[in-house]
């Protein structure tokens, strides 16, 4: 039976699709994994994918892609597999999401994957009906097939979960593994709102049993305001904390912060004038 804290990529027993449970869509997501082979530009402290290495997506067999997209809604949607392992009340199909084990984008083919989704959900009559969702770090929008990507999602009503678990670059570092700078995650930011309906997607936790630092709110806070100031179109905040346990050396360093100190956080994003959604 699937359930929240599981999203074994393997639970069909497919190559490229795999379903979830997920506690943000609160729903089934058929998840699409185009890093078959581990591999991530960035390597956050909080992943769980196991074996997790540096690198970009592999070739993708877009017809053992389809093939396996198709059947797996048909069973969705006219077979028993939401009986069989649905639990009850989640039993709704609620989007697609490329995800999987690495950074999505990366894919040379991401544009000729999204339309390809983008005629399966047609065939299946399901535009406009479920969301096609895209959850990145955001470090490749840039990218001409990434924008095209993003372009074509948006006609399909679809919408992104933009990476965003600090403001400074030495958060980046610690947490996300990466060099990147917060100027550069502004702009990409920017752009992926400007071509797709785009959310901001938060992780916060403790490391070795403290709380983020001060300067690390403050900053997070300045970053999103000045986003409102802005006026860049942001769907709001996905506020997160940790469900299921990491897969990578820090994992023991790790834990879960109060619901409390989420809510304060919260409403203190809140203030800001921008919508927050918190699975803490």
């Amino acid at each position: 039976m699937l359930n929240i804290y599981d999203h074994d990529r393997d639970s069909a027993g497919l190559t490229y699709v795999y379903p979830v449970i997920s506690r943000r869509a609160g729903g089934v997501s058929v998840g699409i994994n185009l890093n078959t082979n581990n591999a991530c530009n960035w390597r956050c402290i909080y992943c769980q994918v196991p074996d997790l290495k540096r690198g970009s997506a592999p070739e993708v067999d877009l017809e053992k892609l389809a093939g396996e997209l198709r059947g797996f809604l048909h069973e969705l949607l006219h077979g028993d597999f939401m009986q069989r392992r649905v639990p009850e009340g989640a039993r709704r199909l609620n989007d697609i999401a490329l995800s999987g084990n690495g950074e999505p984008t990366s894919a040379k083919d991401f544009d000729r994957v999204v339309g390809l989704i983008g005629e399966i959900m047609a065939e299946f009559d399901l535009v406009g009906k479920i969301k096609l969702v895209l959850i990145t770090n955001g470090s490749l929008v840039s990218r001409a097939r990434v924008k095209q990507g993003l372009r074509q999602m948006a006609r399909l009503g679809g919408e992104v979960w933009f990476k965003l678990d600090s403001a400074t670059p030495a958060g980046l570092r610690r947490i996300n593994g990466t060099r990147q700078t917060v100027q550069k995650m502004r702009d990409n930011l920017c752009a992926s709102a400007l071509l797709c309906p785009t959310w901001v997607q938060t992780c916060f936790f403790a490391l070795d049993g403290k709380y983020p630092a001060d300067i690390e709110r403050e900053a997070y806070l300045n970053f999103i305001g000045r986003m409102r100031a802005e006026d860049v179109p942001l769907g709001g905040i996905l506020l997160y904390g940790l469900a299921r346990p990491s897969m990578q050396p820090e994992a023991a360093r790790l834990s879960a912060l109060p619901r409390a100190w989420m809510s304060n956080f919260a409403a203190e994003i809140e203030a800001l004038g921008v919508t927050v959604k918190l699975n803490a």
